[in-house]
């Protein structure tokens, strides 16, 4: 698909696909978002849509820190569970996030949102276990939007620290 016809396809999808195709092509990232057929709102949704493994898949966890009311992301590996604790260790007492705090907060959905392009930005953090692919896929603005990208290029797009964010795999040591 040509870079023409792929922003024509992009104009005809949702603000929220739209505002992430844009803010990419803006900055040149060389994967423009894929529209997938079935919505992915879970990581093993999205894995078996890609067929890639559900550590691939870029999840966006929003909490909300009790001291600002600031939208805290975390993008971590779908097949790893977000340690509330060691989160709140690096951004202050957090809070949960119902669905309309992340609505207003980033400008899209549960099961939609992306690493990037937030409607006010959050502090985000990346978790150190996307690291471990080559390749990895994140939502892009809706739940039927993911885009392709490498754990770095996430890293370089929002500018964010890399860190321990996830609880050990079963039977690792600390």
């Amino acid at each position: 698909m040509s870079a023409a016809s792929g922003a024509a396809e992009a104009a005809a999808r949702p603000e929220g696909f739209r505002r992430v195709d844009a803010w990419l092509r803006e900055r040149g990232h060389p994967h423009a978002p894929r529209w997938l057929d079935v919505p992915a709102r879970t990581a093993r949704e999205a894995a078996d849509a890609l067929g890639v493994s559900v550590g691939q898949i870029a999840k966006s966890i929003v909490f909300r820190r009790l001291a600002d009311d600031a939208a805290v992301l975390v993008v971590a590996s779908g097949d790893r569970r977000v340690d509330e604790c060691r989160v709140a260790a690096i951004a202050g007492a957090l809070g949960r996030a119902d669905a309309d705090f992340v609505k207003s907060r980033t400008g899209f959905s549960i099961g939609g949102v992306a690493p990037v392009a937030h409607a006010t930005p959050p502090v985000v953090l990346i978790d150190r276990e996307l690291f471990r692919f080559e390749a990895i896929w994140a939502a892009a603005g809706h739940p039927n939007g993911v885009v392709r990208l490498a754990p770095r290029e996430l890293e370089a797009l929002t500018a964010a620290p890399v860190a321990d964010v996830v609880q050990p795999p079963a039977g690792a040591q600390e």
